[in-house]
């Protein structure tokens, strides 16, 4: 059996009342589309078929180098019509997983439940319905069965009729049905209803009517099932995930000081007696290894955390490496391709980018340090900064192991300081130091004996 998912991504969603189509709309960094398309590609499908319509360059733009196909719904008129613009790209004796771009937390072990139900009959044509049991169904299609508990048809909201309406269990929309069958009922479908639209719901009716076989499973978590058609919705389905993903953590071995305030907008892996405080973003790809310490409102990215390390409160990381035991913080910024070896130490309110810091460095206070390659051992003083940029292009700041640098130093790359010398506090470095040497590069300190303050001008 071939397992092919058509994704249904052609709505604009107006009570977003946003520009962008509804689809792109992200949920824990990433857009509801790519979820989708990430958890057709975690059941192992043989081809993806994503349907497109408002916004559809936007939408396809989205997904770069991406090996779904594509099939344009010109005009919205139902999810049948959705489906039937994708379907003659749909091998005949496929199996069809049909998915909803706007419903982005439905787990791989669900869907590959639903697909085991199919794969077990995949000799005969049949229809496998994803339904969930809600206290509220309002706004659902309704499953409706007969005295043998078997389906029969699912009647819209729109549709029902008083009894139908106190039914809870409802449709999902998220269905797998035999391709030759598809082909031969979709064609049938009719806009005869209230909406004037062609609903994928009245193939239910055509296969009962086949004698064709109707198998139903059931979602146990409501949420992995909810679409989001307004940002009220949205911020439900993004909290959901968000504590999903925190107590994840917590078994992992972290603890959280607030498991509602952490946010992981990629990936965070985490060892063992890893704390985190609160309002702490993670983004991209994240490794915290054991004992690592995570202040308050930190944001992290793309950075490797070694064991035992701390990130003091509100501290930045970008693209960062970081050694084990090292301090980082407070009101630190690490960006992109900062190096730190083990026992380093950043202090506050420091800047560093493309900086390789060596073994027990330490820049504790008030500093930028970019474009820099730093030995063991070495100290920089505070308000040290690294002139890299001559306006057009960027130099490297050499400094050899155990080097002393003074507070307020300006080093103007391109410039390299040997092993164990010292920079006086205040200098202006331009040219290169050798090893153990003094480098001083400031003004003769001048004192002027007798000197008159100014005094204020007495008023009209």
């Amino acid at each position: 059996m071939t397992l092919e998912v058509i994704i249904l991504a052609a709505g604009q969603g107006s009570r977003m009342r946003s520009t962008l189509p509804k689809v792109l709309h992200p949920v824990a960094g990433k857009s509801m589309l790519s979820h989708v398309i990430d958890l057709a590609a975690a059941v192992a499908s043989d081809k993806t078929h994503v349907v497109i319509g408002h916004g559809a360059d936007q939408v396809k733009s989205s997904i770069p180098n991406s090996t779904v196909q594509w099939a344009l719904q010109s005009e919205q008129k139902g999810t049948g019509h959705a489906v039937a613009q994708a379907l003659p790209a749909v091998s005949d004796d496929a199996q069809v997983l049909i998915l909803y771009g706007d419903v982005p937390l439905t787990t791989p072990e669900t869907i590959q439940k639903l697909v085991s139900t199919s794969a077990d009959k995949a000799n005969t044509e049949q229809v496998t319905l994803l339904t969930v049991e809600l206290d509220d169904p309002n706004g659902y299609g309704r499953i409706i069965r007969n005295n043998s508990d078997q389906v029969t048809a699912i009647v819209e909201q729109k549709d029902a009729s008083a009894a139908q309406l106190s039914i809870s269990e409802v449709n999902t929309g998220i269905m797998c049905v035999s391709a030759s069958a598809l082909k031969r009922w979709l064609p049938k479908l009719s806009d005869n209803n209230a909406q004037g639209e062609y609903y994928l719901t009245d193939i239910i009716a055509m296969a009962v009517s086949d004698g064709v076989a109707i198998h139903v499973c059931q979602a146990t978590e409501p949420m992995e099932v909810q679409g989001a058609n307004n940002r009220i919705q949205l911020e439900e389905l993004e909290r959901f995930y968000q504590r999903r993903y925190a107590d994840k953590l917590m078994l992992a071995g972290a603890s959280l000081a607030d498991a509602s305030r952490i946010d992981v907008r990629g990936s965070l892996t985490t060892g063992n007696d890893v704390y985190i405080d609160i309002n702490c973003v993670f983004e991209g790809e994240v490794t915290l290894g054991d004992g690592v310490r995570i202040g308050p409102n930190c944001h992290i990215s793309d950075s490797k955390i070694a064991s035992n390390a701390e990130i003091k409160a509100n501290s930045v990381l970008e693209g960062a490496v970081v050694g084990a035991d090292c301090s980082v913080g407070p009101f630190a910024r690490l960006r992109p391709g900062t190096i730190l070896a083990a026992e380093v130490k950043i202090g506050n309110f420091v800047e560093t980018k493309k900086a390789n810091i060596g073994i027990g460095s330490k820049v504790s206070h008030l500093s930028y340090i970019g474009d820099a390659e730093i030995g063991r051992d070495v100290n920089v003083g505070a308000g040290t900064i690294t002139c890299n940029y001559d306006g057009v292009n960027k130099y490297k700041t050499t400094l050899a192991d155990e080097v002393f640098v003074g507070s307020n130093t300006a080093l103007v790359a391109p410039v390299s300081v040997g092993k164990a010398a010292t920079i006086g506090a205040g200098s202006v470095i331009t040219g290169n130091i050798a090893d153990g040497e003094l480098a001083v590069a400031r003004s003769k300190q001048r004192n002027i004996s007798g000197w008159q303050r100014p005094k204020k001008l007495a008023r009209d």
